[in-house]
């Protein structure tokens, strides 16, 4: 039986589009470049950051080890603007993967910024509180009606209205002040202002005599510590998910070394290049095992926080709508690293109370 004229011109027109299909998708398999955002400003040449395992992986060049032979280029992009910063440029499509804290990335979020929280890196990140060294305020609960530094936007906003409610108050009661960092520590010095919560950079004026910590999140409970993570848009997940599940193996890898005691000292020398003093990162760590921060895992702990997280934001006004927290969180290339890895068990998974599983 003859086929129809009809029939085989569409065969025809169908085979020769797969044909011109072919080299596009050949070609679109690889990015030319991966583009990871850091909401911390880079520090140095070459630029670096602290404080987690994703600054492990830029200091030791691991993500361009691993894409040099595919002929793929990581660059890594800095923000002096923090969180805020980086949505901006996520919006803009000039980012791919992001090192970000959650407050900004929950308001993107609930903006409509459509990405993925692939692991997490730097969490359980100390909270500080400095005064001037004659200031009368001698805790959290003198700050009412004081000029007071806060980096709004960031994801110690959160962390520091939890203090502030712990001790009766909220941001409203204070005269807050948005000031970044490098400009919260000119004005405390300076005394414009009259108290500044911070994180581990505020010891510098401490030691140099200039200002008093009278709060540390350090020691008390894990609510009141900043949490951040590592997240990929979904238009380059969905491009490239080969890319994306070796770009996480890559980071956990990172943590895997940053987080064995056996680095602690290279660790934190690591972080000390981009200018906070090796000193000060051993005063912070002190005490606490490096698989507790340095830990890529979303345990219940974590998921809690996120949770939490856009609650409260939603809650202060600082985003638009709540979301679910599971559906956003993508597990599946952390799961399947960990597994490859042989390390599903290697760090602690903590219950949302904060305590190690089992206790």
């Amino acid at each position: 039986m003859q086929p129809d004229r009809r029939d085989l011109l569409k065969h025809l027109a169908l085979g020769s589009a797969a044909l011109l299909t072919l080299p596009l998708h050949a070609a679109s398999a690889r990015p030319a470049v991966i583009r990871i955002g850091v909401a911390q400003q880079g520090i140095g040449n070459p630029p670096a950051f602290s404080g987690s395992s994703a600054a492990v992986a830029n200091a030791k060049g691991w993500l361009e080890d691993e894409f040099k032979a595919d002929g793929i280029k990581v660059e890594w992009l800095f923000f002096k603007g923090a969180g805020p910063a980086v949505n901006e440029a996520l919006t803009n499509q000039q980012l791919d993967f992001a090192f970000q804290g959650d407050l900004p990335a929950i308001v993107a979020r609930a903006a409509g910024l459509k990405t993925k929280l692939v692991l997490a890196t730097g969490v359980r990140s100390n909270i500080y509180l400095a005064v001037p060294p004659d200031s009368p305020i001698q805790s959290v609960k003198d700050l009412r009606g004081k000029r007071v530094a806060i980096f709004k936007g960031t994801n110690a906003q959160l962390p520091i209205n939890r203090v502030l409610e712990a001790n009766g108050l909220q941001e409203r009661d204070l005269r807050s002040i948005n000031l970044d960092q490098a400009t919260t520590l000119a004005a405390l010095s300076t005394k414009d202002i009259d108290a500044a919560f911070g994180n581990i950079n505020l010891l510098r004026l401490r030691d140099k005599n200039a200002a008093r910590i009278v709060y540390s999140s350090k020691g008390g409970s894990p609510i009141f510590t900043t949490q951040s993570h590592v997240l990929v848009t979904e238009q380059f997940a969905q491009q490239y998910p080969d890319i994306t599940a070796r770009a996480v193996k890559t980071f956990v890898k990172a943590a895997k070394w940053a987080s064995d005691e056996v680095n602690r000292e290279e660790v934190l020398r690591l972080w000390a290049r981009a200018g906070t003093p090796y000193e000060h990162w051993r005063e912070d760590y002190d005490g606490q095992p490096l698989r507790v921060r340095i830990n890529p895992n979303f345990d219940p702990f974590l998921l809690a926080r996120y949770k939490d997280s856009v609650e409260q934001a939603y809650r202060l006004k600082l985003s638009r709508a709540r979301f679910d927290v599971d559906q956003w969180v993508d597990q599946s290339y952390l799961r399947t690293a960990l597994k490859e890895l042989n390390l599903e068990n290697y760090w602690p998974v903590f219950q949302p109370n904060g305590k190690i599983l089992g206790t």
